[in-house]
């Protein structure tokens, strides 16, 4: 079993920056997608960013502009660089590592929350 480990969430004010970091507990080997998601209270999870080993990337349209998803494959750490941060991006973060139907791994989420 693998454990993701996130750090960077926080209180900002509107405008403002934050960097989450995510990192496996292990080695995880082969190709996969690593992604951030989100949750608001009373919505559903969101996708936010997603990045694959091959370099590819998708954002979702309410952060593409803003948000930047990167991910170092030798330590095993996904980032993601959030900038110009509104209000309505205050949520809990997750970080997911996935190899469908291999597996699908989830942390235990950070807060972001963005004040007005």
């Amino acid at each position: 079993q693998v454990q993701l480990v996130e750090s960077g969430g926080g209180l900002v004010q509107a405008g403002g920056s934050l960097r989450l970091s995510c990192t496996a507990s292990r080695n995880i080997f082969g190709r996969n997608t690593m992604g951030w998601y989100r949750q608001a209270p009373g919505k559903q999870r969101e996708l936010v960013a997603a990045a694959t080993t091959g370099g590819s990337t998708n954002y979702a349209d309410s952060v593409k502009g803003r948000f930047t998803i990167s991910r170092d494959n030798a330590k095993n750490t996904v980032y993601l660089q959030m900038n110009s941060l509104k209000p309505e991006d205050t949520a809990k973060y997750y970080c997911n590592v996935r190899a469908l139907p291999v597996y699908d791994y989830w942390g235990q989420g950070t807060q972001v929350t963005v004040s007005s």
